[in-house]
């Protein structure tokens, strides 16, 4: 059962209750209030009457009359004040009684006193009054003068009042339900948007935020809840730039690898199956341990540069471009002879302030892509002329609604030839980020069979 049932439910039950008690208290107390007011009016009437027999009894009445004239006379002064309501009670008899009622006791007690004593008796569907008071100041005799009234409208009329006040309970009950369900439905209804916007949060729509406005509790919570969000989406996208950096990490440090390893592997094979002097073996290790070293230096200015890890390792210096030019030209000259590719390199540029070992790697990266697009037998042209460097191959080239996706990190054009190359996609996205570290950017120009031109402009 949903929570704005329960608390619609629970109200209409306390008000039930309560209405309930206090409409039975209310109808109670009319009736009682009606009793009262019926038996003081009664007993007023009886006071008045009882009065003006006793002044007519003590003045018209003679010792002399019969007992017969007596009665007649006690009769003609009942009936002038009473007409059928009263009994007449002499000496614990009755001597008149123009009502259509016996009494069981005439000499009940309560009627000995000069108070009146009232007392309400049901006979069937009747409801008769009885009020008894002594009449005083008649000789002798102990007159008591009774009051009987049926009062059967009076319990009628009130069985009436409270069936319409039913009535009126019933249909007050019926719109408070009615006002109850709609009210706290509509005041619940902030907590089903909060409900959904969680539900929507955690299938994945990290964007979704709770639409409630109010400055009530719910209002507070919802905007307690949209900060929560706001704090989980951010730790969300952290965690998920974090995870794409360290992937990318792991890609940037494979794809390294490739050139200073294929280095180290063609001299260390070199060192194992040829018979080398002792000059060039020397020259084969120092180039093994330089290419070692490389690596080290490399992996922690790699994170560096994609910002998974903050340190000192990368390092502005100025550099010979042409001294540059020539250490790229031998690392890459045992792969570059083993695919049957020549490399031809020219240098007219000034020192440059840069990182020596990331740019090294940015200049092999382009060599090694343009490397992978040639056949055997093709040239590769590094130069640099002012502040343009430039590497053209006469490969493959890239198809022109290619060139602008080529720098995102894992894409490549030809998946099954980078693949086969042991590519992952890295390459030009590395490229990118070293030229931007350096306030350089690259320009690509290629054509398809004719070859790519990537251009390093120091701005």
């Amino acid at each position: 059962m949903k929570l704005w049932i329960k608390l619609a439910l629970m109200t209409v039950l306390i008000l039930l209750i309560s209405m309930g008690f206090f409409g039975a208290e209310m109808i109670y107390r009319s009736i009682l209030y009606n009793q009262e007011k019926t038996i003081e009016s009664c007993e007023q009437q009886l006071r008045s009457t009882a009065y003006a027999i006793g002044r007519e009894l003590e003045n018209g009445l003679r010792e002399e009359y019969s007992e017969t004239t007596k009665r007649s006379y006690i009769n003609y002064v009942v009936k002038k004040y009473g007409a059928s309501q009263y009994i007449l009670i002499e000496n614990e008899q009755e001597v008149c009684n123009l009502t259509p009622f016996a009494l069981k006791n005439p000499g009940d007690e309560r009627w000995n006193q000069s108070q009146c004593s009232s007392v309400i008796q049901r006979r069937g569907e009747q409801y008769i009054l009885i009020s008894g008071k002594a009449v005083s100041g008649v000789g002798e005799a102990a007159y008591k003068l009774v009051l009987v009234q049926d009062i059967s409208e009076l319990y009628q009329d009130m069985r009436e009042q409270a069936f319409l006040s039913l009535l009126v309970f019933l249909g007050a009950v019926a719109v408070c339900v009615i006002l109850v369900f709609l009210v706290t439905k509509k005041i619940l209804r902030p907590l089903r948007e909060l409900q959904h916007a969680a539900r929507d949060i955690s299938a994945g729509k990290l964007e979704r935020r709770a639409n409630v406005s109010g400055r009530d509790e719910i209002g507070l919570m919802a905007v307690d809840f949209n900060k929560m969000a706001d704090r989980i989406e951010d730790q969300v996208t952290e965690l998920s730039k974090v995870s794409e950096q360290r992937r990318q990490m792991l890609g940037s440090l494979t794809h390294e690898m490739k050139t200073p390893m294929t280095s180290i592997i063609g001299y260390s094979d070199t060192l194992l199956h040829v018979n080398l002097k002792k000059e060039q073996q020397e020259r084969a290790l120092s180039h093994i341990k330089e290419e070692c070293s490389r690596l080290e230096r490399l992996s922690s200015k790699l994170m560096s540069l994609i910002g998974l890890y903050e340190n000192d390792s990368i390092c502005m210096e100025k550099v010979s471009m042409q001294e540059l030019f020539e250490q790229v030209a031998r690392l890459e000259e045992h792969p570059l002879k083993q695919r049957g590719i020549r490399l031809v390199y020219s240098c007219h540029m000034e020192d440059q302030k840069i990182d020596r070992d990331l740019f090294e790697s940015l200049l092999v990266n382009l060599i090694d892509n343009g490397a992978k697009a040639s056949e055997a037998g093709m040239t590769i042209y590094l130069t640099g002329e002012g502040n343009v460097i430039t590497v053209s191959d006469q490969g493959c080239g890239i198809p022109r609604e290619e060139i602008e996706r080529v720098t995102e990190a894992f894409y490549m054009v030809d998946k099954a030839r980078s693949r086969k190359a042991g590519g992952c996609g890295l390459g030009l996205s590395l490229c990118s980020m070293i030229a931007q570290l350096h306030h350089a950017s690259l320009s690509i120009e290629s054509e398809i069979e004719k070859g790519t031109k990537v251009s390093i402009i120091f701005l």
